[in-house]
């Protein structure tokens, strides 16, 4: 009983936490500050009800609505396709979950993650510019800083007062007050009532519906814009993937427990799929409202419910008092977002990183900002993944001894190479050993020992292939010595029996052996 208590405390308390942060990013999404908390409401629940963390928090986050204001901008008034992006969205990350791709977000190299983080923080403090300052809003980052000139000249004095206001209490409010009562509903509920009674003339959130959202229906667009929609759908749900997993590893940490992250992709993707049809945008597992939420005592999947259904409650019977929020509050509040989720922990130390790392994450946070989210992810594990490759062909080595006989006989011309090979053996390393032996001509014998080889791919299979092809044309024969896996392996894919044809031991002795007799048949 006590148990539960806890968990209604902690959902309350989350609710309470993730009510201006929905309504900020509906609004910065472009879809409006009743679909960002349709979004934390429906997701919340899903995701607490079928997600595999019991103590996450789901709800629109940064990434998501960028992403989300992406979309919008890319379909201007044709919401039905940008919930149509956000329903395939769901049903990706659901087909994530079943395939099990989760347990591989661990292997995105942190450079990447901390460019990104970064480039999204920094694109929710510029595109926050024009609402701090009273004037329309733009979509697009780099005309809002071609532009920010004559938005300057355009600014209005309250909405830079409002404004200036919340982001003295975003930044100055004591711990030990944000301990019990979150500095954005400080600001939210202190600087909207300071606008109502000083009767400043600025722009708010606007009338927000009362009662349950009407329903609609995603599936609904034009098919020459499909290749947009998809490409679209996939970078939400990798991102939303990404974060949820994040979180789901802080929550880890702080609850000593282990998350599911098939059943958290399955449960975020139910979530997001419904936020669909009742015009909510997507989000994902937000870190600061989890930890929030712990920290409240919650334990089980009834906090993050319970926090939905609190939600629901201030929309159904608050909702005329939210439509009075100025927009230079909610841009505060953001402003201060985009400030936290900049990657501290690794801009302190970019002097001290080594030249790839610094390489990767400036390389992201660039395209991050002023090109593409997914293209800037995409590049920087393919950057990664290069000079991961590099590195682990600096540490293959392959080591060269060479004899005139197996045990050092002088028999005639008949010279033995044996070529000794440690660590792995595939397309980034092949290409070493392809060069070593085309300056073989004298040898009538080599000898691979791929006995320490770690890791042998397609790539490099099929190299070797076309080395004992080429060698044989050369009347050079080629011994095998392997490990019994890797004969399976390579057994497995010799479709035209060339290995067959080969001779392959399991030991170096055997081979030697091999040798001899090969030169016993020849003196007779």
């Amino acid at each position: 009983m006590h148990s539960i208590k806890n968990d209604i405390f902690a959902g309350i308390t989350a609710a309470v936490v993730a009510l201006p942060l929905a309504l900020a990013f509906g609004v910065a999404s472009g879809a409006g500050a009743i679909a960002g908390l349709y979004g934390a409401i429906i997701l919340g629940f899903f995701a607490a009800l079928f997600g595999g963390t019991s103590t996450q928090i789901s709800g629109p986050t940064g990434p998501m609505t960028v992403v989300t204001a992406t979309a919008i901008a890319t379909f201007p008034n044709d919401f039905s396709t940008v919930m149509t992006i956000i329903f395939l969205s769901g049903l990706i990350q659901i087909s994530f979950g079943l395939v099990g791709i989760g347990k591989f977000i661990k292997y995105i190299p942190y450079p990447v993650i901390s460019g990104f983080m970064s480039g999204v923080g920094v694109i929710i403090i510029i595109l926050q510019i024009n609402p701090f300052l009273g004037v329309e809003s733009y979509s697009s980052v780099i005309y809002t800083l071609t532009q920010v000139f004559d938005t300057v000249k355009q600014a209005d004095d309250h909405a830079l007062v409002v404004a200036y206001i919340t982001l003295g209490i975003m930044f100055l409010t004591p711990k030990v007050i944000t301990k019990y009562i979150p500095s954005a509903l400080i600001a939210l509920f202190f600087v909207t009532y300071f606008t109502i009674i000083t009767d400043y003339k600025v722009d708010t959130i606007g009338s927000i519906p009362i009662g349950l959202p009407e329903f609609i229906l995603p599936l609904s667009f034009d098919l020459l814009q499909l290749s947009s929609i998809i490409t679209l759908a996939i970078t939400l749900a990798l991102l939303g993937s990404i974060d949820s997993l994040l979180t789901s590893l802080v929550a880890d940490s702080m609850t000593k427990t282990k998350h599911n992250p098939r059943k958290e992709l399955i449960g975020q993707g139910i979530g997001n799929s419904v936020c669909s049809f009742f015009g909510a945008i997507p989000g994902a597992g937000a870190t600061m409202r989890t930890v929030i939420n712990i920290n409240s005592g919650g334990t089980r999947r009834l906090s993050g419910m319970i926090h939905s259904i609190t939600l629901l409650v201030i929309i159904l019977f608050l909702a005329p008092l939210a439509s009075q929020i100025p927009l230079a509050v909610l841009s505060g509040i953001l402003i201060k977002v985009g400030f936290d989720i900049l990657d501290y922990k690794f801009l302190r130390i970019m002097n001290k990183v080594s030249r790839q790392d610094l390489l990767i994450m400036t390389t992201v946070f660039l395209l991050t900002v002023f090109v593409d989210l997914i293209m800037a992810v995409g590049v920087g594990i393919t950057i990664s993944s290069v000079l991961a490759v590099y590195q682990i062909s600096r540490n293959t080595r392959m080591k060269t001894k060479r004899s005139r006989s197996s045990f050092d006989i002088d028999i005639s011309n008949n010279h033995i190479e044996i070529i000794k090979i440690d660590g792995s053996l595939f397309f980034g390393t092949v290409s070493e050993l392809d060069n070593k032996l085309e300056k073989i001509s004298h040898n009538k014998i080599v000898i691979l020992d791929c006995k320490n080889v770690s890791f042998l791919d397609i790539s490099a299979i099929f190299t070797i292939e076309d080395i004992i092809s080429k060698l044989s044309n050369r009347n050079i024969k080629t011994l095998l010595v392997l490990k019994h896996a890797h004969k399976r392996h390579i057994l497995a894919v010799d479709t035209d029996g060339s290995f067959k044809k080969n001779k392959m031991f399991f030991h170096m002795d055997d081979a030697i052996n091999y040798t001899q007799e090969l030169e016993l048949k020849h003196n007779v």
